[in-house]
């Protein structure tokens, strides 16, 4: 009777202290990036205002641009790096001209940029467990990307239909990931995320008379993109929408003042968080 009254007693404790480990469980924070073309760069400012609230990285998932500098600072960058090679980066370095009966441009230059700044690296090398979203063009299936090497996995999520040629990966036509999930959280609770940063980059951009054939076609997705993403972002504890309604889509020049947006918004955010 003693014994089953110990074991009892046991079970009890294993059970009480479950309970209260998984009330207090350790925090594991996973961080979508959302796309927005070059309004991208604001994703460096809140990488720097997150590391100045110390708030660590567990998971990080990105589509279109947000897969680009999610991937880079997975893989080690710091924010004052992502700071540089942002406002150092042109259009004419990531795009090459191939004309195909699918589009006009190719990707090619983003992924000669990432081996040199990574090398021909995999996923499975990132410091912080990535995913990033492609659609297939074929069939409209979300395609999440996890394993395997990481240069074709960006170059698809950052394809851009009709400017673009599809990336051809594993035997699928690969185009950019926001038409199906523009900022990406969906995946990173299985990946094993308890707390989850959603980044959107465009409810609250306004669009700007477009100049040519690429501006019309960012401003389509650009629309499109806001109907979709306040759904998507449910599944997000803490939502950064920043306020990028004075910046373009494509005007690379102001970078900086793009990355100054990022982390001033996100700054003021978690102060408001932190103070309750």
């Amino acid at each position: 009777m003693r014994m089953r009254h110990h074991e009892s007693l046991l079970d009890h404790l294993i059970t009480n202290f479950k309970k209260q480990f998984k009330k207090y469980k350790v925090r594991k924070t996973g961080l979508a990036l959302g796309g927005g073309a070059v309004l991208g760069a604001a994703h460096v400012g809140v990488l720097k205002a997150l590391e100045e609230f110390d708030i660590a990285i567990d998971y990080i998932s990105g589509t279109s641009i947000g897969a680009l500098i999610g991937a880079l600072y997975a893989f080690g960058k710091s924010p004052q790096e992502l700071e540089r090679l942002a406002t150092d980066l042109d259009w004419l370095d990531i795009s090459k001209f191939s004309v195909t009966k699918f589009g006009v441009l190719s990707n090619e230059g983003l992924g000669e940029l990432i081996k040199e700044e990574l090398g021909d690296v995999s996923f499975s090398d990132a410091k912080i467990p990535l995913a990033v979203v492609a659609t297939d063009i074929v069939n409209g299936e979300k395609i999440v990307l996890r394993e395997g090497r990481l240069i074709p996995a960006i170059m698809a999520s950052t394809c851009i239909p009709g400017i673009f040629k599809p990336v051809d990966h594993k035997g699928r036509l690969l185009v950019d990931g926001g038409i199906v999930e523009n900022v990406p959280t969906s995946m990173l609770r299985g990946m094993g995320a308890n707390y989850i940063i959603g980044v959107d980059l465009t409810t609250t951009h306004m669009q700007t008379k477009p100049e040519d054939m690429l501006g019309v076609l960012l401003n389509t997705f650009d629309i499109a993109f806001k109907y979709q993403t306040k759904i998507q972002l449910s599944d997000a504890d803490v939502i950064i929408e920043l306020d990028l309604s004075n910046f373009s889509l494509v005007d690379t020049k102001k970078v900086p003042d793009l990355i100054k947006q990022g982390h001033q918004d996100t700054s003021q955010l978690f102060q408001k968080i932190t103070s309750h």
